[in-house]
């Protein structure tokens, strides 16, 4: 997953939104969507080739996603798939518990770096787990969080994002157009043209086409203030391919 874009108890009658494109080899098997989990209830897409995910839903209302960071060269020494990560963070009842649990459980070096959000109704947290030891883990305030494929902060990427959501409309319907729109801008910001030898300018817009790598799928979650969430997925980039609901076979058991 290469950008998640979290509303925290922002929106009211929905504490927690999400939406996120997962940006990957184009190459690489996965599905958009499928059961990750039936005891306790877990959606989200699954990578055909480590059996992750990249961002995981349960019935309970905690969403966790992950991005990567960006690997030079394949590391040296194999490691755990990052795609564990969301799936025993969703596996618990709240966001803070679960990151706590899982900062004394594993250690970054055990797996490739990355950085992770992970929320539920009442709170945010922000993992990272980029450098040796123990994850750190930062509970975030009520707000607007994007990360994308580096720590949390500013970036040119993540400050184009936070400008085309704007003001978020307090309607759901049309706060899910909007990032629909967002999810599908294939707008490169002017600082991602002329940062260097980089990555590709392509990967700094939101939908992502460079190559032989790209974007290749994107979720919407909401979790009301009761009742299991509320997700739409596509199965490709959303700017070619139509947004769905969770067919009939992948809707919360009651």
């Amino acid at each position: 997953m290469c950008l998640l874009v979290v509303l925290s108890r922002v929106i009211p009658g929905a504490p927690l939104v999400v939406a996120a494109n997962r940006d990957e080899w184009l190459d690489r098997p996965a599905l958009a969507m499928t059961s990750l989990s039936e005891a306790p209830g877990i959606r989200g897409g699954r990578d055909e080739r480590a059996g992750g995910t990249w961002l995981a839903t349960s019935q309970s209302g905690l969403v966790a996603g992950l991005t990567n960071a960006p690997m030079i060269r394949p590391p040296t020494v194999p490691k755990r798939s990052r795609g564990e990560l969301p799936l025993l963070l969703a596996r618990l009842p709240g966001a803070l518990e679960a990151a706590r649990v899982l900062q004394s459980s594993i250690r970054s070096d055990d797996f490739n770096p990355c950085w992770m959000l992970c929320g539920d109704r009442d709170a945010l947290a922000y993992l990272d787990l980029s450098t040796s030891g123990r994850p750190h883990v930062e509970p975030l305030d009520p707000g607007i969080h994007i990360l994308e494929n580096r720590p949390l902060g500013p970036s040119p990427k993540t400050d184009f994002v936070r400008a085309l959501l704007g003001q978020p409309p307090c309607d759901l319907d049309a706060l899910t157009r909007r990032l629909e729109s967002l999810l599908a801008s294939h707008e490169i910001p002017p600082a991602a043209r002329t940062r260097g030898d980089g990555p590709p300018p392509e990967t700094g817009a939101a939908c992502v086409h460079a190559g032989r790598y790209g974007t290749r799928s994107a979720q919407i979650v909401i979790v009301p203030d009761r009742g299991a969430p509320r997700i739409r997925f596509t199965t490709g980039p959303s700017c070619e391919n139509p947004w769905q609901a969770l067919p009939d076979e992948l809707q919360y058991l009651s």
